[in-house]
This record gives structure tokens, C-alpha cells and sequence, in this order.
């Protein structure tokens, strides 16, 4: 799976992903001698060398950047750099001594160990397979309906979601919403509310593209197809007390519910 990110530095560069969910300052955070981080990065004794690093942003003393440097000099570099929002200090740094830099990442896709390839403002995530996907919310009322996935389906058996399917090829969004509200609720006079921004959640090895629908329903009855066992009506503020599919809440959130 690819992402379009913005080059600090362009270049090439490929390994394992070495991922710390703080900010890092390179100063103080690695022994350029031997590359390994230190203590106050929290994963004390971990080499660099041929990893791409992975953290939200840099910070500390511009000392940091001439840290890259004594870093390139024993020969300890990382394959690459990749931010969330690159920051003076450790952009400098990678220019200096020539290591590919990307940013504007999403890093809540990446774990620690995945393959990955930098190279320019592409990241090549090797093991991550993307999968596009509508959820659609429908409301009567106050209300939300949830489905409860049957043991049929292929993913998340047994939980709680809205209206889903997989976007075929050459099928636009509102397609397949449409589609899907029809054959999983037997419901067709529902009246498109809503379109949210299209949100990622990382499965597995799975990145969820998801595109959201509110829909307004009226008293039509809801007939179940093989995919759903159970549904349920429910207050906003009731959706705690169910076990819902990865994403859902951030669904709700996109469609402002």
C-alpha cells in the first residue's frame, strides 16, 4: 500500500520500521557510536542503523542536528526518517547528511517492524493491503440503527456496525452505499443526509479506506440478508455498552454525530 507524503529530503531508502509514539530529540536520544538509542528515548539499547525511524516530530537542542552528522561519521545513520510533522532540527539534520525524509504521515497506520521502502514523497507500506469500504449510518429520528455481523462474514464476526460493503471496481461511493442499504436493511426509500471525509483504520495487515453515509430513514421495516443476525435502534449515548467494528465511533465523528 502506498502514501503521498511531502519529501524533506528526497531519497531512497528501505527496512524495517523502528516506531516511537513520542517525540525524539537526537541529542541525548542516541549513542552515535553505536547507534543504539539511549534510555531517554525509552527503548534503551535498540540500534538505528538500516531501520527506518519512525517518530511524531522532532524536539530539544539544535545540537541535534550535528547529531545526525556524528551519526552519518560512525556510520550509523537510519535508512530513512519519517515524521508526522517534520520540525527545523531534525529536518536539517537529515539534509545535512543526506538521509530520505518524508512527513505528513498518518503514524496511527504504521506498527513497529513493518517492511517499508521511502522513496522521494512515496511510502511503500510492503505488508499493509488497502481495502475500500462504505459504512452507512442510518437514523430514524433520534436514533441509530446497528447491525450485529453474523458468523457468515469474513471480518469482525459477531460485532456491531452499520451498513457496509466493499466498493467494487469502477463504482463510486454513493453507488455502492445505496446499494449496500438496500440489500442488507431491505430498506429503499432511505434519503442521503450526509457524506463524511473518508477516514483510515489499520486491521491487522489491513487498512480500512472508509467512506461515510448518513442516511435518513422512515418507519420502513428493516429486513435482515444473511450477513447480519440482529439489529437494534439506539440512543448516540447508548453505543458504549456495544462492541462495535474498528472505526465506527470515528465514522460518527466524520458525520458529526
Amino acid at each position: 500500500m502506498r502514501f503521498k507524503c511531502r519529501a524533506i529530503m528526497k531519497g531512497k531508502g528501505i527496512g524495517r520500521l523502528l516506531l516511537l509514539n513520542e517525540p525524539f530529540s537526537f541529542l541525548g536520544g542516541v549513542d552515535t557510536k553505536t547507534g543504539e538509542l539511549t534510555v531517554a528515548s525509552g527503548r534503551q539499547g535498540e540500534p538505528i542503523d538500516g531501520r527506518i525511524f519512525v517518530f511524531p516530530c522532532g524536539k530539544g537542542s539544535t545540537v541535534g542536528s550535528y547529531t545526525i552528522m556524528d551519526l552519518k561519521k560512525h556510520g550509523h545513520l537510519p535508512a530513512a526518517i519519517i515524521n508526522a510533522s517534520a520540525e527545523t532540527i531534525v529536518a536539517t539534520g537529515a539534509v545535512m547528511a543526506g538521509v530520505p525524509m518524508i512527513d505528513k504521515v498518518d503514524l496511527s497506520l504504521l506498527r513497529d517492524g513493518d517492511c517499508a521502502l521511502v522513496d522521494g514523497d512515496v511510502l511503500d507500506m510492503m505488508d499493509l493491503d488497502e481495502r475500500k469500504v462504505v459504512t452507512c449510518i442510518l437514523r430514524r429520528k433520534d436514533k441509530i440503527l446497528l447491525l450485529k455481523r453474523s458468523q457468515k462474514v469474513g471480518t469482525n464476526k459477531g460485532r456491531w456496525a452499520g451498513v457496509s460493503g466493499f466498493i467494487e471496481r469502477g463504482e463510486r461511493p454513493e453507488e455502492t452505499a445505496l446499494k449496500e442499504v438496500a440489500e442488507e436493511t431491505g430498506i429503499t426509500t432511505a434519503r442521503l443526509e450526509a457524506m463524511g471525509a473518508p477516514l483510515r483504520v489499520r486491521e491487522g495487515t489491513n487498512v480500512w479506506t472508509i467512506h461515510p453515509f448518513l442516511f435518513e430513514v422512515g418507519d420502513e421495516k428493516v429486513v435482515l440478508d444473511w450477513e447480519h443476525t440482529e439489529c437494534k435502534w439506539i440512543a448516540l449515548d447508548e453505543l458504549p455498552g456495544y462492541d462495535a467494528v474498528p472505526g465506527f465511533r470515528l465514522v460518527l465523528d466524520s458525520l458529526h454525530l
